[in-house]
């Protein structure tokens, strides 16, 4: 994944009466947090920001006055009904440096005739270097058969991740599909 570069202003008021003017001029605060370093508030443009933290693990290189600033998404605030950023927390981070993320789990293929594939968990913790992130890790169930099952082990890792998920984790379970009859079955049992 590569680092999205977006110019910061460093801010020096706070409150909610400055973050509503700020977001009202299509910018969002945000904070970089780490390294045992005074807290940094910044103001992030607001479109720009919003389609670089799109993906998961977002990795932002940010320019506040001069200055590059190497940060890691760690949360996002959204507004609960228009689903707007209202402010965005950052680990600032260092090239080499390993970090630990979740990352998605993206099925491919498909289970053996006869046999459904059931997604128990969607998400892995990984460490990786945090110019390396991977978005996601994947996992192929083609023509696996009912009773088979992936644990978090049997995922192949990017190179220079380590999985830090335990590995017994199921990740999926393959099933036996259930046949017209048991399915017209089941609702009258309730």
């Amino acid at each position: 994944m590569s680092e999205q570069k977006l110019a910061a202003e460093l801010r020096t008021e706070f409150g909610k009466g400055f973050a509503r003017r700020a977001r009202s001029a299509g910018q969002i605060p945000a904070v970089i947090y780490g390294h045992g370093a005074e807290p940094i508030h910044i103001n992030l443009p607001g479109r720009a920001t919003t389609l670089a933290v799109r993906v998961s693990n977002a990795l932002l290189s940010l320019d506040i006055n001069g200055e590059e600033h190497l940060a890691l998404v760690k949360d996002i605030q959204r507004d609960p009904i228009k689903q707007i950023i209202e402010h965005i927390d950052l680990l600032t981070v260092r090239k080499g440096e390993k970090v630990t993320v979740d990352v998605s789990v993206h099925v491919i293929g498909d289970a053996a005739i006869g046999a459904v594939a059931n997604q128990e968990a969607t998400t892995v913790s990984l460490e990786a270097e945090a110019t390396h992130l991977p978005t996601f890790v994947e996992i192929s169930i083609e023509g696996r058969k009912a009773g088979e099952h992936v644990h978090a082990s049997d995922i192949v890792l990017p190179s220079g991740s380590a999985l830090l998920t335990d590995p017994e984790t199921l990740i999926i379970n393959i099933s036996e599909a259930a046949s017209e009859a048991e399915e017209e079955a089941a609702p009258a049992a309730e």
